[in-house]
């Protein structure tokens, strides 16, 4: 059997593995690098950290559905000064290049914490674009004047590529994909959890305290694949993380096929932490099936009707 190459190209970036450990779902990296075997991953993403600590959502805040979950955690952080004074020694052992996530309430404070995860040792920056603005309260993404402000300010605070990681519910992805592209994102994540929302019966209250929160799993899929597709479309140079539902090798082709370079891995590694490695052979055993020898072959790939 042929040889296969599963490095890819993220921005400037060439990864070792199109798989990459999403924020959110592997708290700081280290915590989870003690257990899963990170040599199958380009990357991981830590959890999102804002300029100031984030207490995030009172309990119940993270339900279980019958596919995938449905989670409001606020987006609980202890603030970039702590997380950079915890996080710098140990960044440059873990085995796995780590990326910094950035959320905040308004461009200075994203570019502020673009700034200090640099000094860490972060070997990216990815832009959380579905953090609410504090003004109004409306997703950064939602809006493509404040998604380029965001873009601008962090790329002008870090010499890192910086990554702009957008919502599915934008009600105009096109445009925002393409304002941050413009700003000059090195890459797209598409994308974030789907607003949703569950009952528990039994109380009659909402699964999670904040009534409306983040779906992710499975069945979020297609839904970010729709994403992933029509903006490879749209930008035929840009590099794509496709994200949302990914379980198997499979899923991991379909993803490259409709447009991706590289995905990130969220809800099964919550469920199975040492879930790269199965998938890796998934994606080797694909690949073959395919005639495929490198990532490269597959990405954008898709043929129409």
């Amino acid at each position: 059997m042929a040889s296969i190459d599963l490095t890819t190209p993220v921005g400037p970036m060439r990864l070792r593995s199109p798989l990459i450990a999403a924020s959110g779902t592997v708290g700081s990296v280290w915590e989870w690098a003690d257990v899963a075997d990170v040599t199958r991953f380009g990357a991981a993403v830590a959890k999102s950290v804002a300029p100031e600590p984030w207490s995030g959502r009172p309990a119940p805040r993270l339900a279980p559905l019958a596919t995938g979950m449905i989670n409001g955690v606020g987006i609980q952080n202890p603030g970039i000064e702590t997380w950079v004074q915890d996080m710098t020694p140990r960044l440059g052992g873990l085995g796995v290049p780590v990326w910094g996530s950035v959320v905040a309430g308004d461009a200075a404070g994203f570019s502020l914490v673009a700034k200090e995860l640099a000094s860490a040792g972060v070997t990216a920056v990815e832009v959380n674009l579905s953090c609410p603005n504090l003004d109004d309260g409306i997703m950064f993404s939602f809006d493509s004047r404040r998604s380029r402000e965001v873009i601008e300010a962090v790329i002008a605070a870090t010499t890192l590529p910086v990554g702009a990681k957008l919502s599915p519910n934008t009600p105009d992805l096109i445009d925002v994909a393409g304002t941050c592209l413009g700003a000059g994102a090195a890459f797209l994540v598409l994308t974030n959890t789907a607003l949703g929302f569950g009952v528990d019966t039994r109380t009659r209250r909402p699964l999670i305290s904040g009534g409306v929160g983040g779906y992710s799993g499975p069945g979020l899929k297609p839904l970010a694949l729709r994403c992933v597709h029509e903006v490879a479309v749209e930008f035929p140079d840009a590099t794509i993380v496709g994200c949302g539902g990914i379980i198997t090798g499979d899923d991991v082709v379909e993803y490259l096929m409709a447009g991706a370079s590289a995905v990130e891995l969220g809800t099964v590694l919550l469920a199975e932490p040492r879930a790269g490695a199965r998938i890796t052979r998934e994606l080797i055993a694909a690949m073959a099936h395919l005639g495929a020898t490198s990532v490269s072959d597959l990405v954008r790939s898709v043929e129409p009707w």
